[in-house]
Protein backbone atom coordinates (compact mmCIF):
# COMPACT_ATOMS: atom_id res chain seq x y z
CA UNK A 1 0.00 0.00 0.00
CA UNK A 2 1.39 3.40 -1.02
CA UNK A 3 1.67 6.06 1.67
CA UNK A 4 3.10 9.54 1.21
CA UNK A 5 3.68 11.79 4.22
CA UNK A 6 5.14 15.28 3.75
CA UNK A 7 6.97 17.37 6.33
CA UNK A 8 9.21 20.41 6.48
CA UNK A 9 6.87 23.21 5.51
CA UNK A 10 6.77 26.50 7.33
CA UNK A 11 7.25 30.24 7.16
CA UNK A 12 10.36 31.60 5.48
CA UNK A 13 11.46 35.07 4.36
CA UNK A 14 11.91 35.93 0.68
CA UNK A 15 15.30 34.76 -0.50
CA UNK A 16 15.40 32.03 2.12
CA UNK A 17 15.57 28.26 1.82
CA UNK A 18 13.48 25.34 2.94
CA UNK A 19 13.71 21.58 2.48
CA UNK A 20 10.60 19.46 2.21
CA UNK A 21 10.61 15.75 2.89
CA UNK A 22 8.20 13.02 1.86
CA UNK A 23 8.26 9.62 3.52
CA UNK A 24 7.23 7.37 0.66
CA UNK A 25 6.37 3.77 1.47
CA UNK A 26 5.04 1.12 -0.88
CA UNK A 27 6.24 2.90 -4.02
CA UNK A 28 7.81 0.91 -6.82
CA UNK A 29 8.36 1.54 -10.50
CA UNK A 30 7.01 4.97 -11.37
CA UNK A 31 7.57 8.69 -11.02
CA UNK A 32 7.85 10.62 -7.77
CA UNK A 33 7.32 14.33 -7.65
CA UNK A 34 6.09 17.49 -6.03
CA UNK A 35 3.11 19.65 -6.92
CA UNK A 36 1.81 22.80 -5.28
CA UNK A 37 -1.48 24.63 -5.02
CA UNK A 38 -1.86 28.27 -4.07
CA UNK A 39 -5.19 29.69 -2.85
CA UNK A 40 -7.59 30.18 -5.73
CA UNK A 41 -5.27 28.49 -8.22
CA UNK A 42 -5.08 25.07 -9.81
CA UNK A 43 -2.51 22.53 -8.66
CA UNK A 44 0.73 22.89 -10.60
CA UNK A 45 3.71 20.67 -11.20
CA UNK A 46 6.92 21.61 -9.37
CA UNK A 47 9.39 18.77 -9.91
CA UNK A 48 9.58 15.10 -10.82
CA UNK A 49 12.16 12.34 -10.57
CA UNK A 50 11.90 9.10 -12.48
CA UNK A 51 12.73 5.61 -11.26
CA UNK A 52 16.02 5.95 -13.15
CA UNK A 53 16.85 9.25 -11.45
CA UNK A 54 16.03 11.69 -14.23
CA UNK A 55 14.68 15.04 -13.03
CA UNK A 56 12.48 17.71 -14.55
CA UNK A 57 11.30 21.14 -13.49
CA UNK A 58 9.11 23.89 -14.90
CA UNK A 59 10.82 27.18 -15.74
CA UNK A 60 9.23 28.83 -12.70
CA UNK A 61 11.44 26.86 -10.29
CA UNK A 62 14.33 25.65 -12.46
CA UNK A 63 17.65 26.62 -10.93
CA UNK A 64 16.09 27.29 -7.53
CA UNK A 65 14.50 23.96 -6.59
CA UNK A 66 16.15 20.53 -6.51
CA UNK A 67 14.35 17.22 -6.20
CA UNK A 68 16.19 14.20 -4.84
CA UNK A 69 15.54 10.92 -3.12
CA UNK A 70 17.20 8.64 -0.62
CA UNK A 71 16.35 5.09 -1.62
CA UNK A 72 17.63 3.60 1.62
CA UNK A 73 15.33 5.83 3.64
CA UNK A 74 12.43 5.76 1.13
CA UNK A 75 12.38 9.53 1.34
CA UNK A 76 11.83 12.16 -1.32
CA UNK A 77 13.18 15.67 -0.86
CA UNK A 78 12.60 19.09 -2.35
CA UNK A 79 15.31 21.63 -1.65
CA UNK A 80 13.94 25.11 -2.28
CA UNK A 81 16.32 28.06 -2.49
CA UNK A 82 15.85 31.74 -3.32
CA UNK A 83 12.22 31.48 -2.33
CA UNK A 84 9.76 34.09 -3.56
CA UNK A 85 6.35 35.13 -2.21
CA UNK A 86 4.78 33.51 -5.29
CA UNK A 87 6.13 30.16 -4.09
CA UNK A 88 3.61 30.29 -1.25
CA UNK A 89 1.36 27.25 -1.55
CA UNK A 90 0.48 23.87 -0.14
CA UNK A 91 3.08 21.43 -1.45
CA UNK A 92 2.05 17.86 -2.22
CA UNK A 93 4.14 14.76 -2.66
CA UNK A 94 3.04 12.68 -5.65
CA UNK A 95 3.61 9.19 -6.98
CA UNK A 96 2.58 8.06 -10.43
CA UNK A 97 2.48 4.26 -10.42
CA UNK A 98 3.12 2.72 -13.81
CA UNK A 99 1.67 -0.79 -13.34
CA UNK A 100 -1.24 -0.59 -12.83
CA UNK A 101 -1.58 3.10 -13.62
CA UNK A 102 -2.64 5.02 -10.54
CA UNK A 103 -1.76 8.33 -8.89
CA UNK A 104 -1.18 8.83 -5.18
CA UNK A 105 -1.01 12.07 -3.20
CA UNK A 106 0.20 13.06 0.23
CA UNK A 107 -1.80 15.28 2.56
CA UNK A 108 0.25 18.40 1.77
CA UNK A 109 2.46 20.76 3.73
CA UNK A 110 2.10 24.53 3.83
CA UNK A 111 4.94 26.75 2.64
CA UNK A 112 4.60 30.48 3.23
CA UNK A 113 7.14 32.96 1.89
CA UNK A 114 6.66 36.32 3.52
CA UNK A 115 8.58 39.04 5.29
Amino acid sequence: QVQLVESGGGLVQPGGSLRLSCAASGTGFGILGWYRQAPGKTREWVATITYGGGTNYPDSVKGRFTISRDGAKNTLYLQMNSLKPEDTAVYYCYFHQSIPIRDYWGQGTQVTVSS
